[in-house]
């Protein structure tokens, strides 16, 4: 595994951080890691980068414990923490140039550096100073200081904080391309990101994990957790009184919308014949990623 996290805890005085949390995440993985403000993320993240250290449990980069052998594990990862540190003053080949010297790339320094211009399109910014570029490249500035040495896992702590709609979509595609070869973990509160680049979601709450799901597509699936479905009546109904039903919400005079713990297409079918009923339209409906989040992290 790539990553490997098992019983780790952190608190920070008295309030407990992270709750002996566990998850692991295999090579060419891209991963999302939810959750609301205050929750762990960052907190996990820079454990993970060897910038902080943890109570209990253990922390494997590549089947090698961090706090054991920290400077070969902070070989294998590359970390772009939220506030985005870059040194404004310097041109960006040349804040490239220093971060590859401080890796020790030797001679391979100059042709590294000028890969990374050209793989998150720098191309036509590396001769201005960083201060001059906007939000969305001083992000691949970051990304390419944090792929320099060429690492096999990617951390990125909201990579896509702040930046306009075009911009979000040159990164989103950017870390996908990334992680075509290395293991990537980002933290996001914009729950598009996760459908258009991860392939898994793991989710944080109150400095536990409450879900961990390895195929996204299943963080909205009907049956992952319960079914829901939208029925509307001939006439109407003031009581549907099926016993696997959760809820049943009142749309309109005609029209439910219901939870239920499983397919009950049938049961529904069979509740309209026995009451003299007709159903004029019965579909499943898919969740939204954003009534999941909320359903899992509710206070």
């Amino acid at each position: 595994m790539s990553i490997t996290l098992s019983h780790i805890s952190k608190s920070y005085g008295t309030q407990q951080v992270l709750k002996d949390i566990s998850f692991s995440i295999g090579e060419g993985e891209i991963v999302g890691f939810l959750g609301p403000n205050g929750a762990g993320k960052t907190t996990t993240m820079r454990i993970l980068a060897g910038s902080l250290d943890y109570e209990k449990g253990s922390a494997k980069i590549c089947g090698v414990e961090v706090k054991d052998v920290p400077m070969e594990t902070k070989r294998n990862v590359g970390y772009l923490p939220e506030q985005n540190p870059l040194y404004t003053d310097m041109y960006v080949k040349e804040y490239l140039l220093f971060v590859a010297e401080m890796y020790k790339l030797g001679k391979e320094k100059q042709k590294r550096v000028d890969e990374l211009i050209d793989l998150v399109g720098l191309r036509g910014e590396f001769q201005k100073k960083i201060g001059q570029l906007s939000k969305g490249f001083r992000q691949r500035v970051g990304l390419a200081q944090a792929l320099i040495h060429d690492p096999k896992v990617l951390i990125l702590d909201e990579p896509t904080t702040g930046l306009d709609p075009n911009q979000l979509v040159e990164i989103r595609n950017l870390i996908k391309e990334i992680g075509k070869d290395r293991t990537v973990l980002f933290s996001t509160h914009i729950m598009q990101e996760i459908e258009a680049v991860c392939n898994r979601v793991i989710i944080i709450n109150k400095g536990e994990i409450v879900a961990d799901y390895p195929d996204v597509m299943r963080l909205t699936d009907n049956t992952a957790n319960e079914y829901h479905i939208e029925v509307e009546f001939a006439d109407e109904v003031e009581n549907i009184p099926l016993k696997s039903i959760k809820s049943a919400e009142t749309l309109d005079k005609k029209l439910y919308r219901i939870s239920a713990e499983k397919n009950i297409r049938q049961e529904i079918f069979d509740f309209a014949v026995s009451t003299g009923n007709k159903i004029l339209m019965m579909r499943a409906v898919e969740r939204k990623m954003e009534e999941v989040f909320r359903e899992l992290t509710a206070p």
